[in-house]
């Protein structure tokens, strides 16, 4: 199930942003601090890329990613890579060790494939709500009715 939730959330993005010119997906929006679509979609793209990169190795510091400004400027490289995220998933969970660098020292907890998909499944319903709150200024745009609401709020309110 939360591998099909994910690849879900994924075919939400690229639903959203097939509708989008390249010029609206990197100009900057008040509504999100003067950030841009480009920007929160990077961020949701990288963040999957540094967890499937770090599967094999076994540790994972979401700090380390690339930060590709390609991916935020550029709607058919962010497509693409989304589709490689989608098809590349593991569906074998195992044990990895985050580390995260704080006041200069590196430490790690155990965590897991599983729940490193799940947080990453969280972060992208977090960035596409605001993503939606900035391509509802744009005329034409058609937004998927649930996305960017996580589950457990789409069934609270049923």
């Amino acid at each position: 199930m939360l591998l099909k939730s994910i690849r879900y959330s994924l075919d939400e993005l690229i639903y959203l942003l097939n509708q989008l010119s390249d010029k609206g997906y990197s100009k900057s929006c008040e509504s999100l601090g003067n950030e841009t679509i480009g920007e929160h979609t990077r961020h949701i793209i990288e963040m999957f890329q540094c967890l499937e990169n770090s599967y094999d190795l076994g540790i994972l510091n979401y700090g380390n990613r690339e930060r590709n400004d390609q991916i935020e400027t550029e709607i058919e490289f962010a497509k693409q890579c989304v589709v490689e995220i989608r098809t590349g998933l593991k569906s074998e969970n195992k044990i990895l060790y985050l580390e995260h660098v704080i006041g200069g020292l590196a430490i790690r907890i155990q965590s897991s494939y599983y729940r490193e998909l799940l947080y990453n499944l969280e972060n992208c319903i977090h960035h596409q709500t605001l993503i939606k709150v900035a391509v509802l200024k744009f005329q034409n745009i058609a937004v998927i009715e649930n996305s960017g609401i996580a589950d457990s709020t789409s069934e609270y309110r049923n």
